[in-house]
């Protein structure tokens, strides 16, 4: 591929893995993707690094020493390695439990959630439109490179994921019927949270068991990203209990 490095746009067919982190697992998990990886002139004694230089070497893939380039594609000065690769497509296991995300509009918050989706065995991510971009730096760099781990796929409506799955629904929402407490999670599952300023509508009511996470009357919602993990890590302790 023959692709001229700039500022990330989410029409690029590439995109970029910020750190030794990220890119560590860039090569770890999908190391067929990679196109290229430039470095700073100042990361030689970070062990990080000198491994991403040793793979590189080890497999042909092209390097490029650019502070400037680095400092422009990051915005930051501290950043010492920066990995380009192509973006590709993934299809989610018909028979595994899934969480889905409703809109999200966060990059932050997508980076944050998938890697909590790897602390509590899940690996498959349906993702409604229209929604951040899963391949936007800032979600790669937040994951830490969990993205590289999972399955993801995107559907236009929910309608659509349910015509292709039958795994029983869980809605989480302010007011649902259910507590999480009292909630069991009958597998094949999908956990399902929306965005984060309106949440989901009502409609999922009809299509869902829903689920609310108890909290005080402090404030009106947790942030997304708590929500899901706390909703992730109540369906890992169950699956540890019951066989």
């Amino acid at each position: 591929m023959n692709i001229k490095l700039q500022t990330y746009r989410k029409s690029f067919p590439f995109s970029y893995s910020y750190g030794s982190y990220a890119t560590i697992e860039l090569m770890t998990h999908c190391p067929e993707y990679i196109q290229k990886v430039i470095f700073h002139s100042k990361s030689g004694k970070n062990k990080g690094v000198q491994k991403i230089k040793n793979y590189c070497i080890k497999h042909a893939i092209k390097t490029e020493m650019n502070d400037g380039l680095l400092k422009h594609l990051s915005g930051k000065e501290n950043t010492y390695v920066l990995g380009v690769f192509s973006k590709y497509q993934t299809a989610i296991d018909i028979s595994a439990n899934h969480l889905m995300l409703v809109q999200p509009s966060d990059t932050g918050n997508l980076g944050s959630i998938i890697r909590t989706m790897l602390g509590y065995e899940i690996r498959n991510l349906a993702i409604i439109r229209p929604s951040v971009d899963i391949f936007d730096p800032k979600v790669v760099r937040a994951s830490m490179g969990a993205v590289f781990q999972i399955q993801f796929e995107y559907f236009d409506s929910i309608d659509q994921y349910m015509n292709k799955f039958q795994n029983n629904l869980y809605s989480f929402m302010t007011d649902g019927s259910h507590t999480l407490s009292d909630t069991i999670f009958q597998k094949p599952y999908t956990l399902i949270f929306g965005n984060e300023s309106s949440g989901l509508p009502a409609s999922f009511n009809k299509i869902s068991k829903t689920v609310r996470i108890e909290q005080s009357s402090h404030i009106d919602s947790l942030n997304l990203a708590m929500s899901v993990g706390i909703g992730l890590y109540e369906s890992f302790k169950q699956k540890k209990i019951i066989i």
